[in-house]
């Protein structure tokens, strides 16, 4: 129940995304797609979605599921750019519409905005199971860094998102609206809980001190041995003591503002004013 995993590294937005797809039968599962942006000109691009479509084309797969493990507010997601190029169904978690009330109202969407999660093709449940290709799967809501955070699991790999980065480096942070540091260390006993062989695949890496390389693959047994968050027995109550008060220190992510009104519609700009021109908004002292 090995899937295999290709990673594709964003060094703009420091994000991993990853193909992992079933040997047996070609079908596969994107996870956490970019979308580029330029800040600066207000321009979007596909350059680092066409190497997951020339990935995906030439080893002959077939696009099942393009996942996301949360609403970014790191990045751009290119979800829908993927699907209209290789097909597959936009899924997150049934948490979403508590993150799209939230932002509807910080971003004051537009009326016909829904905040139910129809934008997504398909929308999971905590421990709901699905197979791809011959690989039994699972998806698992890991909440606290956002309350709509999930894990996927495909056979001995998981996908955690936000919730974990490597070992060296910690865990999520859980300022946004809706995060809890407590349901983020209670989150991480159940990523812990899985084998400790699991491969488990992070959605970022920002380059531990010391570190000179970026690196998203580690495990369940290095993580709860070694991760300086949260790792060799730390208490709940330690923990949140810590992330509580390093979050208080950091600043907002760079594309926060572009990011989450764009990921909070699977990954669709808004709709066009009368003038044909899509806007993105940018609330003033609200975050």
């Amino acid at each position: 129940m090995a899937p295999e995993v290709e990673s594709f590294f964003d060094e703009n937005t420091f994000t991993a995304s990853h193909i992992a797809s079933d040997p047996e039968t070609g079908q596969c599962a994107i996870i956490d797609s970019v979308l580029d942006y330029d800040a600066a000109s207000g321009r979007t691009g596909t350059q680092a979605a066409d190497k997951i479509v020339d990935h995906v084309n030439s080893n002959n797969l077939t696009v099942a599921w393009v996942f996301e493990t949360h609403v970014h507010a790191d990045h751009l997601s290119a979800a829908p750019y993927l699907k209209g190029k290789l097909g597959g169904k936009i899924a997150i978690g049934d948490k979403i519409p508590v993150i799209q009330k939230t932002f509807g109202e910080i971003f004051n969407a537009e009326p016909e905005f829904a905040r139910d999660g129809s934008q997504f093709d398909a929308l999971f449940s905590d421990g709901a199971t699905f197979s791809l290709g011959n690989i039994e799967a699972q998806f698992l809501h890991t909440p606290g860094h956002t309350p709509a955070c999930a894990t996927i699991i495909i056979g001995n790999a998981a996908f955690v998102g936000d919730t974990l980065f490597m070992p060296d480096y910690g865990t999520a942070r859980c300022d946004f609206p809706g995060g809890d540091a407590r349901l983020l260390y209670r989150s991480i006993q159940k990523i812990f809980a899985l084998p400790d062989e699991t491969r488990l695949f992070m959605c970022h890496d920002y380059k531990a001190p010391g570190r000179d390389y970026f690196s998203w693959e580690t495990t369940v047994a290095d993580e709860k041995a070694n991760n300086i968050h949260v790792g060799g027995g730390v208490s709940e109550d330690e923990f949140v003591n810590m992330r509580e008060t390093r979050d208080a220190t950091l600043n907002m992510p760079r594309l926060i503002l572009p990011s989450v009104q764009v990921n909070m519609r699977a990954g669709a700009l808004p709709p066009p004013d009368e003038n044909g021109i899509r806007y993105l908004k940018l609330p003033v002292n609200a975050l």
